[in-house]
């Protein structure tokens, strides 16, 4: 899931699964906590708080020279017409959801495969949501629509009150451009919901008293028949209250649907069932953690996190799912991919005839392609890999089940997005889309360099810079880093990043640090639970690398990262205040002693570690950033971001995390916006503002 840090043009990929929020006592409250009053979201007593911080920050930036200019030029770069519309392909058609200055929440729109191919498409509006805001008097934002296939003429469409998680679906037809009367909806909730078929839905929901999980999340899918009221949905899987989340989904393909039920005891396990036309349920019978990607020409194609059966961890394995049952399920399972030291899977994507494999070597992408031949009446698997530009980052922007057709970007710091259409993998890729640059980079630089963290193990980073930087210390440099969540931090083109702070003379800097997927499963699981100060470490590794390089200096070195990112950066300044001058901590967690309290926070124990476990709470006390600021310790001044309406990760964090440091004698900045969810912002308008403080507040901090 991309939030926050997307929407600043910095990915941080995917981040953390979404839940219910609420505020009742699950467990005894800290009463030494003298900010515990500052978690009442929307309290008079803490809005009072936010409104006095938010007038002082936007206040002291908004007077600085740059900040107007960085408004205009980031919200220039966010509404230029020349951005790649991404987009879905589904039934000959590519579905895109476009914001901008004329557009600003945005129009759902569809053009034809060759009219999207042309400079300047035609487009077809589906749904506009600043109309729609206008008719009913709402402040929607567009959570995404769900098609279904292969027709594609019903659509079940997801809507936020201000860009919460928590969100609306109502269903729509796309040939009338109207929602249906009496059609499939449901109250704001954070709900699970996907097409059985085209009168049928599969539904979890907050069905009332005991229907969610301790996480917040669905415990309870129903299968939800049209014409017929949600109370009379029939339950088909019940979850645990301990469980993490329960869903059901159909896997739509040519050959046949498969559909699956499946459980989540943690946030990185899962049991699934296949279930038959006779309602029979064939349990998967892969480790929990293994990750389903697809049911192909029928074969179930999973990536391993664990070794099973012979084969290593990070592989790629297939079995036939005739064969689930087998006996001797070892002699069925194939191997498919197998990565080395240096690399690891990032995704797999499926056409009608093949599967994408998208890959890291060494944090540079390239894909796969896989087929099936038949040989002798046998099923044979072939490999080969896409012709595409290497030392960049890669992606499968779209591919259809029901064609060979799909989409590809390449783009790394310093070449401007490029998207490639391919009709099968022979077929040579034909670059389709390509953006302007939004920045001058002909002087600019990108390398990587190695920091040696505490335990030795070698850290890499990428680093863009100018081609004759100085070597003298005084580098103002931005160090932007993630480490949590199988999340890989890989080359991106940003105009914000390069208009704002690379064109003007900036370092900027990804840390590739453990907690990330970057070289596979090893690297997620050096990090998660009781290793999780090796992220802290390896961050500040690569800060001091910088620094003894004479890249920069602690008076011109600033960190940034968001959500769980914000939690490095938190948990980083607290360790090391020496090390920074300037810290952006966006959306974060910071109080990981009660971040179980703050739903979801409860799906992320198997991230974590359960504070309520006193082994467990004794580790993350040493470095739960809100319970490590002490009196008499001099800290960078931080500028923490987030959103009233964040559902994700409770404003709390920052909110009480800001006043502790105010009230041991620090300045800070701090700025909530009103909308906007986990993003914190729910428009361009407000982005550009957000980036503009930020980038305003860097140079403040770090210039020479």
């Amino acid at each position: 899931m991309k939030t926050l840090a997307q929407l600043t043009v910095i990915p941080l990929a995917m981040l953390m699964m979404v839940a219910t929020e609420s505020l009742n006592a699950q467990s005894a409250i800290d009463t030494t906590d003298r900010y515990l009053w500052l978690e009442e979201r929307t309290a008079d007593s803490a809005l009072d708080w936010v409104k006095k911080h938010d007038s002082a920050t936007l206040g002291e930036l908004r007077a600085d020279p740059n900040f107007a200019t960085f408004q205009a030029e980031a919200l220039a770069v966010m509404n230029a017409k020349d951005r790649i519309p991404a987009g879905s392909l589904m039934g000959g058609y590519v579905y895109n959801f476009w914001q901008d200055a004329d557009h600003v929440r945005g129009l759902y729109r569809r053009a034809t495969l060759d009219e999207y191919a042309k400079p300047n498409p035609k487009w077809e509006t589906i749904l506009d949501i600043d109309s729609i805001n206008k008719a009913e008097g709402k402040s929607w934002v567009f959570k995404g629509a769900n098609l279904f296939p292969p027709e594609y003429q019903r659509a079940l469409v997801t809507l936020s009150d201000g860009g919460k998680d928590a969100a609306y679906v109502r269903e729509f037809d796309l040939t009338s451009r109207t929602f249906v009367v009496d059609g499939f909806s449901l109250p704001e909730a954070k709900s699970s919901v996907a097409w059985y078929d085209r009168n049928t839905v599969l539904v979890g929901t907050d069905f009332g008293p005991n229907s969610l999980t301790s996480s917040g999340y669905p415990r309870i899918v129903k299968m939800w028949h049209r014409g017929t009221s949600l109370s009379d949905a029939r339950t088909i899987l019940e979850g645990e209250n301990s469980d993490v989340s329960v869903h059901g989904s159909v896997d739509f393909r040519p050959e046949g649907n498969v559909f699956r039920l499946s459980r989540g005891p943690s946030f990185w396990e899962s049991i699934s069932w296949i279930v038959g036309a006779d309602s029979q349920r064939t349990e998967i019978p892969l480790p929990k953690d293994a990750a389903i990607h697809a049911f192909f020409k029928g074969y179930l194609i999973a990536t391993l996190y664990s070794d099973w059966l012979g084969f290593s961890e990070g592989s790629i394995i297939s079995v036939k799912m005739a064969d689930l049952k087998s006996s001797d399920l070892a002699s069925k399972v194939e191997l498919l991919y197998k990565p080395d030291d240096k690399s690891t899977v990032t995704g797999v994507a499926s056409t009608k005839d093949y599967l994408l494999v998208s890959i890291l070597r060494n944090v540079k992408g390239r894909i796969l392609h896989l087929g099936l031949q038949e040989s002798s009446g046998l099923s044979m698997w072939t490999t080969g890999e896409l012709n595409l530009p290497e030392y960049g980052t890669l992606s499968v922007v779209s591919a259809d089940d029901y064609s060979n057709a799909f989409m590809v970007s390449f783009e790394d710091f310093l070449t401007p997005s490029k998207l490639y259409f391919m009709d099968g993998p022979s077929a040579a890729p034909r670059e389709i889309k390509s953006r302007t640059a939004m920045f001058e980079a002909k002087d600019l630089v990108i390398s990587q360099g190695e920091a040696r963290s505490v335990d030795g193990v070698m850290i890499p980073y990428f680093m863009v810079s100018r081609k004759d930087i100085r070597q003298d210390g005084k580098n103002p440099t931005l160090l932007y880093g993630y480490g949590g969540f199988r999340s890989a931090m890989t080359p991106f083109y940003s105009g914000t990043v390069g208009k704002l702070w690379l064109e003007r003379g900036g370092v900027f800097v990804i840390a590739n640090i453990r907690g990330g997927d970057e070289f596979g499963p090893r690297w997620h699981k050096a990090a998660l639970l009781k290793n999780r100060q090796k992220c802290f470490d390896d961050f500040i590794a690569v800060a001091q690398d910088l620094i003894s390089r004479k890249i920069t200096s602690p008076r011109h070195l600033g960190i940034e990262g968001g959500s769980n990112g914000g939690l490095l950066v938190g948990a980083t300044f607290t360790q090391r205040p020496d090390l920074f001058n300037a810290v952006v901590c966006q959306v974060p967690l910071l109080d990981m002693l009660r971040y179980t309290k703050l739903p979801p926070g409860a799906s992320w124990i198997g991230e974590y570690g359960d504070p309520d476990s006193a082994d467990m709470r004794a580790y993350i006390a040493t470095y739960s950033p809100y319970q490590n600021i002490k009196a008499g310790v001099k800290y960078p001044k931080v500028l923490f971001v987030t959103s009233t309406r964040d559902d994700r990760v409770h404003p709390g964090h920052a909110r009480k995390t800001a006043a502790k440091m105010e009230g041991l004698g620090n300045r800070i900045y701090y700025f909530e916006e009103t909308e906007g969810g986990h993003a914190a912002s729910a428009d361009n308008v407000q982005r550009a503002k957000r980036v503009a403080m930020e980038y305003t507040y860097l140079w403040k901090m770090l210039a020479r």
